[in-house]
């Protein structure tokens, strides 16, 4: 059987277009009433969703608060760090 080869451009296109995970991860620094006022302002959450990724955060140490794609999850990535929040982004596993 013939090996399929991808284009560079093609196979940079498909892996733009999976899904991305922005990770928020815990800090010794921010209140967690603030992190709730930046969920609740960044993604537009109800507080009850805001406090629950920010419980996540601080007892487990990160909470995936978005999943889509990469050039809206870069954008609410670069919006955290605007708020001092550190926070990633990763495909998911």
């Amino acid at each position: 059987m013939p090996e399929i080869l991808v284009e560079p451009e093609i196979l940079e296109e498909q892996q733009t277009d999976l899904p991305w995970n922005v990770v928020v991860h815990n800090d010794p620094v921010n209140l967690m009433s603030y992190v709730t006022q930046v969920f609740q302002k960044v993604f537009e959450y109800s507080r009850e969703r805001a406090e629950r990724h920010m419980l996540e955060v601080h007892r487990l140490g990160r909470s995936i608060v978005w999943t889509g794609s990469r050039e809206r999850a870069e954008l609410y990535v670069q919006q955290l760090h605007g708020w001092l929040l550190l926070a990633t982004l990763e495909r998911p596993a």
